[in-house]
């Protein structure tokens, strides 16, 4: 017992000692696992619809040979502006006292057709110029009674809808009339005597715009309706987007589109104008059958932020179903199942600490959170196996 006590105030034997529990607590203590770890933010929050999309002009206008003849060289070229009434292309018809009886009974019928179409036009016209008199008349008067707090805002805002889509309506029945007059004058080419010099007529732009496609250019023998060239104005531009029906029934028209991915350095707004009613079936790069529909969108910012946008150009659309401007969010990749409820790990002194979470809306970057978490903790993204409850880890980066 004595030569124990004197060898343990020897200070080597005691430094000796101290060094071999030193390293045995170094070898048994945990090491720390590596985890990546992001930090719960608080602010605005979208939810959105995902889809391609392609732009188009909203009034295109094919123009074709209005009987069988012989078109001359048309010089015209894609981008070349044309206004209403400038020669698009000169024909050199049939001439209408070769036609049989038959044949001049179809054109006189086809004249008639084409009078009455154009009438039907005009009249319709006229009620949309009725209707967005109407329109404007009565989102005055609910501007005045909303200033004066008779209304609610909602009120105004359906009132507002309303003159927006007389305005369209209008719209589209003046290019009716101009579609209607320009078949008219096609049906009466059929049977009115050639005009022109050498004989030959002149089919006639149907509005101001530019040519979009030129579908033919040498002189040629054609059939009655043969496509020439497509006109339209490219300034009057919108979107259509095939979405799966899945998501397209998520999407209401009026919901705000972000136009993204086009080439540009800044996002485009816009609005859903129209889900189309009826879908149709696509086959996917991977050979798999789809349902889609159709989604048309209006570009809402003015022509100069979207000028370089051209007929056919790709673009990817965002289509907002939902957003919040105060919410508390975590990324989804935090996120993972522990029976039927959603957890995360939580860093907390260095450790991993798991916590059941209760979750909104989220996207394909961020959850809300609505209850078990708060802005400014720190949670651990992609938790792999060995990231366990009161493991300590390690930050391998943070982001905010």
């Amino acid at each position: 017992m004595i030569s124990i006590h004197r060898h343990l105030r020897n200070p080597r034997l005691l430094a000796a000692l101290a060094l071999v529990l030193g390293l045995f607590a170094v070898a048994l203590w945990p090491e720390k696992v590596p985890a990546d770890v992001a930090t719960v933010g608080r602010g605005p929050l979208l939810v959105t619809v995902d889809e391609e999309g392609e732009t188009r002009v909203r009034e295109r206008f094919v123009v074709s040979a209005p009987v069988a003849g012989r078109v001359l060289r048309i010089d015209l070229e894609a981008g070349d502006r044309v206004a209403r009434g400038a020669v698009l292309a000169s024909f050199l018809p049939v001439d209408p006292a070769l036609l049989d009886a038959r044949s001049r009974a179809e054109a006189r019928a086809a004249a008639g057709a084409a009078d009455s179409a154009l009438g039907r036009a005009r009249a319709e016209l006229q009620r949309a110029e009725a209707a967005l008199a109407l329109a404007r008349s009565e989102a005055a008067r609910h501007r005045e009674l909303a200033r004066a707090q008779i209304v609610a805002a909602g009120v105004l805002e359906a009132k507002e809808a309303e003159l927006r889509a007389a305005e369209e309506a209008l719209r589209a029945a003046r290019f009716a009339v101009a579609g209607a007059g320009h078949e008219r004058a096609m049906a009466r080419a059929r049977l009115d005597p050639p005009s022109g010099a050498g004989g030959a007529i002149t089919i006639p732009s149907p509005v101001d715009g530019v040519v979009l496609r030129r579908l033919r250019e040498s002189e040629s023998v054609v059939a009655a309706g043969e496509p020439l060239l497509e006109v339209g104005d490219p300034r009057d531009l919108e979107i259509v987007s095939d979405m799966l029906s899945t998501d397209a029934v998520k999407v209401r028209p009026g919901n705000p589109v972000l136009v993204e991915q086009w080439g540009g350095d800044r996002t485009i707004h816009g609005t859903v104008r129209r889900v189309e009613p009826s879908g149709f079936m696509k086959v996917s790069a991977l050979g798999v059958e789809e349902q889609r529909v159709n989604v048309v969108v209006d570009l809402a910012d003015p022509e100069e932020a979207w000028t370089a946008l051209g007929d056919g150009y790709r673009v990817e659309v965002r289509i907002v179903i939902w957003e919040t401007k105060d919410a508390v969010k975590a990324p989804t990749t935090s996120l993972f199942r522990a029976g039927e409820k959603w957890s995360v790990f939580v860093v907390e002194d260095g450790r991993a600490r798991a916590r059941a979470v209760e979750i909104g809306r989220r996207n394909g970057l961020e959850a809300e959170v609505l209850e078990g978490l708060s802005a400014g903790e720190r949670v651990i993204l992609h938790p792999s196996d060995r990231i366990e409850e009161g493991v300590r880890v390690a930050p391998a980066g943070q982001a905010s």
